[in-house]
């Protein structure tokens, strides 16, 4: 599923915030997603101590939660570890995978954020606005902005807020286990993400889609 090429990948850390900062507000925030028939999980290892990037796509089918299509993409990494431009070390392997896939997910699940984000735009955001997809960024910590624990049963919430902006969610996925930091990635709300995050995490902390990318990133 190519698309034209968002940008190039050939920059320095201080041209990839600034276009950071010019395709944060490409982002839509509020619900344009149609149906959902097929639910993606992206997430990215490395190997060779970094030297390599190891994407994986898994794409299941809603609600049956079953495996339509996967793919797993390696690429040489080609940008350093820059905490906050991690989407410019990961995604050209990321989209590589998804040049692969015979499945047109209808909705993302990111291991990493949405607009939780110093600059409003994080990997699923980028991977998002990239592809035109909507996008969810599904993150095991915080990166950025302030927050009270939610109740420790499964379901609840509080806001994760940047001063007086609110950025997305702290959710308890699963009873007493630490939550997730949930944050609209491209055409989803903070309410809309909240609700497939738990619809797509029945049992674990993670949602399926997400568990199955990251053990076939893992694998080999």
């Amino acid at each position: 599923m190519p698309r034209p090429a968002l940008h190039d990948w050939d920059l320095q850390p201080a041209e990839a915030r600034a276009l950071q900062g010019e395709l944060a507000a490409r982002v839509v925030r509020r619900d344009r997603l149609g149906g959902i028939r097929r639910v993606a999980g992206v997430d990215v290892a490395f190997a060779d101590r970094g030297a390599t990037t190891c994407a994986a796509v898994v794409v299941m089918s809603w609600p049956g939660m079953e495996v339509v299509d996967e793919a797993r993409a390696q690429r040489a990494t080609s940008f350093p570890y820059v905490p906050g431009l991690l989407s410019f070390r990961e995604l050209p392997a990321v989209l590589a995978a998804f040049e692969q896939l015979r499945a047109r997910p209808d909705l993302l699940l990111c291991d990493g954020q949405g607009i939780a984000h110093p600059r409003r735009f994080g990997i699923a955001c980028h991977l998002g606005v990239w592809l035109d997809l909507p996008a969810i960024g599904v993150g095991k910590s915080r990166l950025v902005g302030t927050f009270t624990e939610p109740g420790r049963a499964r379901g609840e919430r509080s806001p994760l807020m940047d001063g007086d902006e609110l950025l997305g969610a702290v959710l308890r996925t699963r009873a007493g286990v630490k939550p997730l930091f949930v944050s609209p990635g491209h055409r989803v709300s903070i309410d809309t993400a909240v609700h497939w995050v738990l619809e797509c995490a029945p049992r674990f902390r993670l949602p399926e889609p997400i568990r199955a990318a990251d053990r076939l990133a893992a694998a080999g």
